[in-house]
């Protein structure tokens, strides 16, 4: 045990000393050719540090995923598996395939290499206490070779259904039935997930989805957004979603310039993305106070182009229900993104059950959603009907 341990530290560490402030397409994460998608190989302790509360066995998983950039070869994967304490009831643990939200784009901000923030392990628990165990990954890049390419849905999808498989096939006292969760980035990693399922992960036997906070972007929503800070004062948080939105491509992107998107005010943050997880990125953006009017160049749409395509869903007509949970006065994520998500996929067919939480920001809606999505669990878990819910009111 204390070897693993050991080993995990020195793993984590590793990856937080093999950065470099501007990736490019040379430090691709390399091809494996042994195995398949969902292969485990690497398993080790996680330190009781890193876990969450009353909880069981709790492993750092290694394993190999579909390369969602290339949509070709193997690449590693790392995640975190933690079981409820105790005996697992008969077929096992039903699972939570945890979707992160925004960490950073560096390896050393890999969740698992870090303890769990206070909303989330409040969140978690509350999942463990229903009966779940957790499967959460990395997503590819963060904690393994090549680059994370932030917010690109067939990464996050691929990362999060090949990590499923893998718990199941290496660790004892899971059972195939599933419940997709996310927040904010995890939020659209988790409708990616559920999109790209049927197609990708057909195995796999995914009962519904679970997002708040969850990021949807469309040219009318772009311009929206552009339009309405052209002339805003004081920091936008955005900002920080879309420096590590253009310090993903340009790891895989050769004719990206970041000069085209962001203005001299802002290329100092920009250069730190790379090595700042998010909240040290965020008081930094803070201090500058950037925003869509000083921090972003005219045409900076076009630039960042191709990462936003990497943002679209395969479908919006997921097989599953979906539950979504929208801050009334999220900043993060403004509820047009959030919106605009619930209405796309309710005109494309999904069961969609979406809530809207007066006078809550990105961060309390998490824990706030836990009533709701709770009853909207045990339906789905049970094959029973959800109730849809389109044109949410503040509740």
């Amino acid at each position: 045990m204390r070897l693993n341990r050991l080993l995990l530290a020195g793993t984590c560490l590793l990856a937080g000393l093999s950065l470099n402030p501007l990736v490019s397409s040379s430090h691709a994460a390399p091809p494996q050719k042994a195995g398949k998608p969902g292969t485990m190989t690497a398993k080790a302790a996680l330190p009781a540090a890193l876990s969450l509360p009353d909880a069981g066995r709790s492993l750092r998983i290694t394993y190999l995923s579909t390369n969602g950039i290339t949509g070709k070869g193997l690449v590693p994967v790392t995640e975190e598996v933690i079981l409820p304490a105790g005996k697992a009831p008969p077929g096992g643990w039903p699972i939570v395939a945890w979707a992160h939200g925004t960490s950073g784009v560096a390896d050393h901000c890999a969740p698992s290499c870090n303890p769990w923030s206070e909303r989330n392990r409040k969140y978690m628990s509350a999942w463990m206490k229903r009966g779940f165990a957790v499967v959460g990954t990395d997503y590819q890049g963060l904690g393994t070779p090549g680059i994370h390419a932030y917010l690109n849905t067939r990464v996050e999808a691929y990362s999060v259904l090949d990590g499923v498989r893998a718990a199941l096939t290496s660790v004892p006292g899971l059972q195939n039935k599933i419940m997709i969760v996310g927040q904010s980035q995890g939020g659209g990693a988790a409708f990616a997930s559920a999109s790209y399922a049927p197609d990708y992960a057909p195995d796999l036997n995914i009962r519904g989805t679970v997002a708040t906070g969850a990021p949807y972007v469309s040219q009318e929503l772009l311009e929206q957004m552009a339009t309405s800070g052209a002339h805003e004062t004081g920091f936008n948080p955005v900002i920080v979603y879309a420096l590590y939105l253009a310090q993903g491509l340009s790891g895989y992107d050769s004719s990206f310039k970041p000069e085209t998107v962001f203005t001299e005010k802002a290329m100092p943050a920009y250069q730190a993305a790379a090595d700042l997880c998010v909240y040290p990125l965020t008081n930094k953006a803070r201090a500058e106070e950037l925003n869509f009017s000083n921090a972003l160049k005219p045409g900076y749409q076009h630039a960042l182009g191709p990462a936003f395509a990497a943002m679209a869903y395969p479908t919006m007509k997921l097989k599953q229900p979906l539950f979504v949970g929208t801050g009334e006065v999220d900043q993060d994520v403004p509820p047009p993104l959030q919106l605009g998500l619930v209405k796309a996929a309710c005109e494309a067919g999904t069961v969609v059950q979406a809530h809207i939480y007066k006078g809550l920001n990105h961060d309390q809606t998490v824990n706030a959603s836990l009533p709701d999505s709770e009853i909207f669990t045990k339906a789905v878990m049970s094959d029973q009907p959800v109730t849809p819910q389109c044109t949410p009111t503040p509740e």
